[in-house]
Parts: C-alpha cells; structure tokens; sequence
C-alpha cells in the first residue's frame, strides 16, 4: 500500500507552544489502537481517532511516524479500536507510556482478542472496533491510517466516556 504525500505548503509556521495549547482545547475521547504482528501485540493510546464515512464505514487513527506501533499497523493492515470508558485511565497512561516494554505491555490490560482481526480488545471499552487499513496518508510527522470497520461492538450502558482535555483526563459528571 503507497503512502500519498501531500504537496509542501507555503511555510507559515504557528508557536508549536501555542498550537498545542489551541488544539489541546478540543476534548476528544480516548482510545487504544492494537495491532498483532510478528507474534506480539502492539498497542497504544490515541485520540487522534475518527468516525470518517458509514457507507463503507471507515475510520482514521492519527499515528506518529517514530512510534513503534507505526510499522506493526502499516505491515499488518488489520487492526482493533476500543473506545475507554472512564475506567480505563491507568490503561491509557500505561499505553502511552514511551519505552514501555513491548512484550508483555498487555500483561496489566484486561482485553480480549478480536475475531476478525485477531487485535487485541481492551475490555474496559464502550464499543470496539476491528478494522482493515484502505489507505494511508502522509501528514507532517504522523500517518493518517482509514480503516474499513470490518466489526464492531459494544458494552453495555452504565460507563461513561474517558476524555481528554487541556492535557488531562476527564470524566463527565
């Protein structure tokens, strides 16, 4: 699969500083991409995800270039989606850990493994998502990976969303 390359755009560069803070306005839920590769799962935390298309129903997951987890995801082409619920904020650090040891990473997850993709499934999720890359796309130091969702499920209501804001985890009230 070719990653496209966007054309270079004039250079009218933004305080990275200050993008960061601008953008860490917008709350967003919090995920855990996971990949099987090699014979090892590959995770990672991520909000950098979205709903792109229902017919087909495709997703996106932004995934940064010198992340370990970016060649597992590019040589694989299948991976699992799970959207925390507010529960799951120590899975969430721990996935977004650098350095984290990439044998075992799972071994303090509760998770199940995906049917389709064979992805592994962190049970502490609102729904869950099994998904087959279409296409990749070259964004500054990240790929946009789109995925048809190939399975899907959810848990049962009473959890509410883990989010993400202003640099911190958030729950509803």
């Amino acid at each position: 699969m070719s990653v496209s390359q966007p054309s270079d755009p004039v250079d009218d560069s933004v305080d990275v500083a200050l993008f960061r803070r601008a953008v860490g306005r917008f709350a967003t839920g919090v995920t855990v991409v996971s990949t099987f590769v090699d014979g090892h799962h590959h995770a990672m935390t991520a909000n950098a995800f979205a709903s792109v298309s229902l017919e087909p129903p495709l997703v996106l997951v932004c995934v940064e270039n010198d992340a370990r987890f970016h060649d597992a995801v590019l040589d694989r082409g299948e991976w699992g989606v799970s959207v925390l619920d507010d529960t799951a904020r120590g899975t969430a650090d721990w996935l977004a850990t650098p350095g984290r040891p990439l044998i075992g990473q799972l071994d303090r997850v509760p998770h199940h493994i995906g049917p389709i993709t064979g992805a592994a499934l962190v049970d502490a999720a609102l729904a869950t998502l099994e998904c087959r890359t279409v296409s990749l796309h070259q964004a500054g130091d990240h790929v946009i990976v789109v995925g048809r969702v190939v399975g899907a499920s959810l848990a049962p209501d009473g959890q509410g969303p883990l989010l993400y804001h202003r640099s911190g985890y958030r729950t509803l009230p």
